[in-house]
């Protein structure tokens, strides 16, 4: 079979990672891929805004699955583009992706689900702002409606910054269309778990649940980011824990689609918070996770590329029964000095000599461009994701700030501490024995 992934990221070279060692590929296509990418698949020029030319890409490479790795062409529709074409591809079109696309849709849709999720307001004007902080209380998330580029997320700590978060949005257009309304939702306390699975109809497979670090520095310090690093499995979601999750998180939402016609194959991600009341869904992707893909794939044990292939299919029901390997993963994000505010891109990246798979660790690029000498650069602001296994979360990060003592570029810097709570909790888990 040939494959094509879309997209240039971390998350789509643990893709390809992952789709190269099925038995059953033939050829592997990433467009535009990255530095990672290409020394496992052959990296390809083609424009996802095209949907024409990519389905003419497709017929002409005998292209049989096609994997869309970011969100934005999704919400644009490009699954439907091609599934309409006869192409078998992985990921939702663009009516579920609306679940991503939209807080102030995906709110609805909660609600209408009976699906467990915070208390919120949806405001299009300032005059709408007060009244809606009296419903959910001044200490809030503010979120821009649409895609922000994963910016668009304020928490605000007291009616102050509320009002100065949903101003940025309706009146200062600081996220363009995406904040022409603004959800307001209850800040909720608790531990945040990242559950991912693959469905297809109302057949849903979890995968291992994982736990993201998005804060910048140390001690969840410094801004937001799109994902210092993480980890999986994260202890305290685990046995009838998980069932329960599936059940009232991912479940409705694949059911609810079916009740609507819509036709959902791909990835369903729930971002959910461990509250002392129980589970409440903070957010759904419908794609998977970055950083949280590359500790999630790791540890499937079988071939998922027949996986995706038997979901993109609507075959998924059929498939056999997903098996996770035991153990542990961990990954470690080395960014660029700046990120996620103004960074420089160009520095030479070494210590990547020798296979980015080394058992037990594995080096995904994310900014990272190949020169025509073979030096390896950086192009981004997160540049690359170091994941370490082992028997468990210890030795897993042992092995990931090993490997990552190696590497060198100029301004790079990363988070010391990912997996900590997961360390904690096993901790506490070991006392109540």
């Amino acid at each position: 079979m040939n494959a094509l992934i879309l997209g240039g990221g971390g998350r789509e070279h643990a893709l390809a990672w992952a789709v190269s060692r099925s038995a059953n590929l033939d050829r592997l296509l990433v467009a535009p891929g990255n530095a990672g990418t290409d020394r496992i698949a052959e990296n390809v020029s083609i424009p996802m805004a095209k949907p024409g030319e990519l389905l003419s890409f497709c017929r002409n490479e005998d292209v049989a699955l096609v994997l869309i790795g970011p969100e934005a062409p999704l919400v644009d529709g490009l699954a439907d583009a091609l599934r309409g074409s006869g192409v078998a591809v992985f990921g939702p079109g663009a009516e579920g992706a609306r679940l991503e696309g939209s807080k102030v849709y995906a709110k609805e849709f909660l609600r209408a689900e009976g699906i467990p999720t915070a208390r919120g307001a949806t405001v299009r004007s300032m005059a709408e702002v007060e009244a809606a902080l009296e419903r959910t209380g001044e200490r809030v998330a503010v979120k821009a409606d649409g895609l922000a580029a994963g910016k668009g997320v304020v928490m605000a700590e007291n009616r102050d910054e509320a009002i100065e978060a949903a101003r940025d949005a309706l009146e200062r257009d600081a996220f363009g269309a995406a904040g022409h309304a603004v959800l307001l939702e209850e800040w909720l306390e608790g531990e945040e778990v990242s559950l991912i699975a693959l469905v297809d109809g109302e057949e849903v497979r979890p995968l291992v649940p994982s736990q993201d670090h998005k804060r910048a520095f140390d001690g969840d310090t410094g801004p937001n980011t799109g994902g210092m690093g993480a980890y999986a499995p994260f202890p305290r979601l685990t046995g009838a824990e998980l069932d329960d999750a599936v059940a009232s998180c991912l479940q409705p939402v694949a059911a609810g689609f079916a009740r609507r016609g819509v036709d959902y194959r791909g990835v369903l991600y729930a971002g959910l918070m461990m509250t002392p009341e129980g589970l409440r869904v903070l957010e759904y992707n419908v794609r998977f996770g970055d950083p949280e893909t590359q500790v999630v794939l790791p540890l499937f044990d079988g071939d998922l590329l027949a996986a995706f292939e038997a979901c993109a299919r609507g075959e998924l029901a059929g498939a056999p029964e997903f098996r996770l390997r035991p153990g542990a993963a961990l990954t470690i994000v080395a960014a660029s000095g700046g990120y996620p505010g103004d960074y420089s891109t160009g520095a030479e990246i070494t210590g990547l000599s020798g296979e980015d798979d080394q058992g037990d660790t594995l080096v995904f690029h994310a900014g990272t461009k190949r020169l025509d000498d073979g030096t390896i650069i950086t192009s981004g602001g997160r540049v690359l994701s170091v994941t370490g296994l082992g028997s468990d979360i210890e030795t897993a990060r042992g092995a990931a700030l090993g490997r990552l003592s190696e590497i060198r570029f100029d301004g790079m810097f990363h988070r010391n501490d990912i997996g900590r709570r997961g360390l904690q909790a096993n901790t506490r888990q070991e006392e109540t024995v």
